[in-house]
């Protein structure tokens, strides 16, 4: 078959995307085709020598204390600009992703996602050759976890 005829898998504009070779669990991940690269939400990071880095993987928009240490080679830097003008020299690293039961190689950029929605950015590059995004749906290839709501209490009488 060829790229052309190969049929892609439709994904949602939110899925949970793991990162098996690196043990991070599926996180939110936001599928944005306005952006051309893709990102992960990192606390920290250190460059190590021999074109290294160490970086903290945030689990988790509310608990930044739930992290994934994960050591791996600088693939390039880049030059960011984005939405709002601002440009931002960025690290630049290579893993595998799985949605659902689609894997894929990707290119992510370290950048400290915190006051945004989802941990992780998936934009064209990622995206091209491999997904369709429908923008009316989310978790279309994965499923959410279930949700973890508080108990509420109950006035005493």
């Amino acid at each position: 078959m060829t790229d052309e005829n190969r049929e892609l898998a439709v994904i949602g504009w939110q899925e949970y995307i793991a990162l098996p070779k690196w043990n991070v669990p599926p996180i939110r991940a936001k599928s944005d085709s306005g952006a051309r690269s893709s990102a992960i939400d990192v606390v920290d990071f250190e460059e190590l020598p021999g074109d290294r880095v160490l970086f903290h993987v945030a689990l988790s928009k509310l608990n930044r204390d739930n992290l994934v240490t994960i050591e791996a080679p600088i693939k390039r830097r880049t030059r960011i600009k984005s939405s709002n003008g601002s440009v931002h020299d960025r690290i630049i690293v290579e893993t595998t992703i799985q949605v659902g039961q689609h894997q894929a190689v990707v290119e992510l950029g370290l950048v400290c996602r915190r006051t945004m929605l989802c941990r992780m950015l998936l934009g064209r590059t990622a995206l091209a050759g491999r997904f369709l995004v429908n923008s009316e749906k989310r978790f279309l290839l994965s499923e959410k976890p279930p949700s973890k709501k508080k108990k509420k209490r109950r006035p005493k009488s």
